[in-house]
């Protein structure tokens, strides 16, 4: 494929990203498992948060993985994001999915968060595999701390998002270990610990909004 080609396909999948209902899962949804349970209100409005934060985070991660995926030098490196980005999908549709059982809504914020996500994953990429595998293992691993935190805070009842961030959670925790097994560099403090402000401040951000 030519530049031209490459942007088209990377145009359709940040629309296909950001509109609602417009990705559809390839593997079954964990929650499907799960009987639907009652949630009190402020139990309802919670799990709703916590599940439009981790809408977001996919959202994120889809544009982190195709802007690594337009500049990554090496094709293996590059086909491996290309698949991790697939399996992002998978929980970008579980997490909508539950944000509709939960009569909400994914974060009004998404695109100003993609278009973060997607250039920091381009100058990743245009800084070399191994510091492009450096983000994705960095990255993968604070979201799993997250997760963890998460499935801490779900009500007690909400087995059916439990399941999804404990899914969520195994992938995640395989990417990284894939990252740094390709070769991820380890990233320096300093960007380390931007990227967990920047986390932060879409959690905060994205939990009301």
């Amino acid at each position: 494929m030519n530049l031209i080609d490459t942007l088209i396909i990377q145009a359709d999948q940040a629309l296909r990203t950001l509109v609602p209902g417009s990705v559809a899962a390839a593997t079954p949804n964990p929650a499907d498992r799960a009987p639907k349970t009652a949630l009190n209100e402020v139990e309802q409005r919670h799990a709703a948060g916590l599940m439009r934060i981790n809408h977001t985070g996919e959202v994120c991660a889809q544009a982190l993985y195709q802007g690594q995926a337009l500049t990554a030098k090496l094709t293996h490196v590059r086909d491996s994001m290309e698949k991790a980005a697939q399996e992002e999908c998978d929980h970008l549709a579980w997490c909508e999915a539950r944000l509709n059982e939960l009569d909400s809504r994914p974060s009004v914020l998404n695109p100003l968060f993609y278009g973060l996500s997607y250039g920091i994953g381009a100058l990743a990429g245009l800084a070399g595999d191994k510091w492009s595998l450096g983000f994705v293992a960095e990255t993968e691993q604070q979201v799993c701390k997250h997760l963890q935190d998460h499935l801490q805070q779900l009500p007690a009842t909400d087995e059916k998002s439990r399941l999804i961030l404990a899914q969520m959670l195994a992938d995640e925790d395989r990417h990284a270990i894939n990252a740094r097994a390709a070769g991820a560099a380890t990233l320096p403090g300093p960007v380390q610990q931007g990227m967990a402000v920047l986390a932060r401040v879409m959690k905060t951000a994205t939990y009301k909004v």
